[in-house]
């Protein structure tokens, strides 16, 4: 059985199936995809918290299914523009978990991650699929994953 991480860039995943579907993505279904042949070693969502109890909830459903949730401070700029950026942690945690697992899985279309990957997949001889809405995921993340898995409506609730 291979040893995998997931990455799950939560706010990045919740606007691009709200955008495209009008759906929310169905982690518990994703959860036991993975889990039916692979070993998931470790598995964080990232998310910004506000505070919101409806958030609360879903960060413990998230928890429930056996994700670590990491989260980070809302931050409203006196300009208007809002802060709330998982993008290093993330990479830092990729870092430390590629050369103790056999394949990296994230979720996400960011394409700031694609320099990541390909450093994964060079350096450790880690594969490193990417699951994405497709219309809204980076062609350089696409091209940088060793597996880019389109979220469609068979991933949503």
């Amino acid at each position: 059985m291979n040893k995998v991480a997931i990455f799950v860039d939560v706010q990045n995943i919740y606007y691009t199936t709200r955008h495209t579907f009008g759906r929310q993505f169905n982690y518990r279904h994703f959860w036991q995809h993975i889990q039916a042949d692979k070993q998931i070693s470790e598995a964080f969502a990232y998310a910004i918290d506000r505070g919101d109890e409806q958030q609360r909830k879903f960060q413990s459903a998230l928890r429930h299914i056996g994700f670590e949730v990491k989260l980070k401070p809302f931050i409203q700029r006196a300009d208007g523009s809002a802060k709330g950026d998982w993008d290093v942690g993330i990479t830092i945690d990729i870092l430390e978990a590629a050369p103790h697992v056999d394949e990296i899985i994230l979720l996400s279309g960011d394409g700031d991650f694609d320099r990541l990957l390909s450093k994964v997949r060079q350096d450790h001889n880690c594969k490193a699929s990417v699951y994405g809405v497709l219309n809204l995921t980076a062609n350089s993340l696409i091209n940088a994953s060793s597996e880019f898995i389109d979220i469609d409506e068979k991933w949503l609730m």
